[in-house]
Protein backbone atom coordinates (compact mmCIF):
# COMPACT_ATOMS: atom_id res chain seq x y z
CA UNK A 1 0.00 0.00 0.00
CA UNK A 2 2.87 2.42 0.72
CA UNK A 3 4.17 2.07 -2.84
CA UNK A 4 0.86 3.50 -4.12
CA UNK A 5 1.50 6.77 -2.31
CA UNK A 6 4.76 7.32 -4.21
CA UNK A 7 3.24 6.51 -7.59
CA UNK A 8 0.82 9.44 -7.81
CA UNK A 9 3.42 12.23 -7.37
CA UNK A 10 5.79 10.45 -9.74
CA UNK A 11 3.06 10.22 -12.37
CA UNK A 12 2.27 13.93 -11.91
CA UNK A 13 5.93 14.94 -12.32
CA UNK A 14 6.36 12.91 -15.49
CA UNK A 15 3.04 14.13 -16.84
CA UNK A 16 3.97 17.78 -16.26
CA UNK A 17 7.39 17.38 -17.85
CA UNK A 18 5.96 15.53 -20.85
CA UNK A 19 3.22 18.07 -21.55
CA UNK A 20 5.57 21.03 -21.05
CA UNK A 21 7.84 19.49 -23.68
CA UNK A 22 4.92 18.91 -26.04
CA UNK A 23 3.68 22.47 -25.62
CA UNK A 24 7.18 23.86 -26.21
CA UNK A 25 7.36 21.81 -29.40
CA UNK A 26 3.91 23.05 -30.46
CA UNK A 27 4.81 26.70 -29.77
CA UNK A 28 7.66 26.45 -32.26
CA UNK A 29 5.06 26.33 -35.03
CA UNK A 30 4.22 30.02 -34.62
CA UNK A 31 6.37 32.76 -36.11
CA UNK A 32 7.31 35.16 -33.32
CA UNK A 33 9.31 37.43 -35.63
CA UNK A 34 6.11 39.25 -36.54
CA UNK A 35 5.12 40.13 -32.97
CA UNK A 36 8.44 40.38 -31.09
CA UNK A 37 10.46 43.59 -31.29
CA UNK A 38 13.94 43.51 -32.77
CA UNK A 39 16.90 42.78 -30.47
CA UNK A 40 14.64 41.14 -27.88
CA UNK A 41 15.63 37.51 -28.57
CA UNK A 42 16.37 36.58 -24.96
CA UNK A 43 13.09 38.03 -23.75
CA UNK A 44 11.22 36.15 -26.48
CA UNK A 45 12.89 32.90 -25.41
CA UNK A 46 11.86 33.47 -21.79
CA UNK A 47 8.32 34.22 -22.97
CA UNK A 48 8.23 30.96 -24.93
CA UNK A 49 9.48 29.01 -21.92
CA UNK A 50 6.87 30.56 -19.62
CA UNK A 51 4.08 30.00 -22.16
CA UNK A 52 5.07 26.38 -22.61
CA UNK A 53 5.14 25.85 -18.83
CA UNK A 54 1.70 27.41 -18.45
CA UNK A 55 0.18 25.43 -21.31
CA UNK A 56 1.87 22.15 -20.36
CA UNK A 57 0.90 22.45 -16.71
CA UNK A 58 -2.73 23.18 -17.61
CA UNK A 59 -3.02 20.26 -20.03
CA UNK A 60 -1.25 17.94 -17.60
CA UNK A 61 -3.59 18.94 -14.77
CA UNK A 62 -6.56 18.34 -17.05
CA UNK A 63 -5.46 14.78 -17.82
CA UNK A 64 -4.51 14.06 -14.20
CA UNK A 65 -7.92 15.28 -13.02
CA UNK A 66 -9.72 13.19 -15.67
CA UNK A 67 -7.70 10.18 -14.55
CA UNK A 68 -8.48 10.82 -10.88
CA UNK A 69 -12.20 11.36 -11.35
CA UNK A 70 -12.61 8.44 -13.74
CA UNK A 71 -11.06 6.26 -11.04
CA UNK A 72 -13.62 7.55 -8.53
CA UNK A 73 -16.58 7.02 -10.88
CA UNK A 74 -17.28 3.39 -9.84
CA UNK A 75 -17.98 4.56 -6.27
CA UNK A 76 -20.92 6.53 -7.63
CA UNK A 77 -22.73 3.34 -8.59
CA UNK A 78 -22.18 1.42 -5.36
Amino acid sequence: MSSMFGFQPLLAIFSHIFFIGVSFYALQAIMPEKIIRKNRVFQAQILFIFLSIMMGWSVSNFFLEISYWSGRLPTLFQ
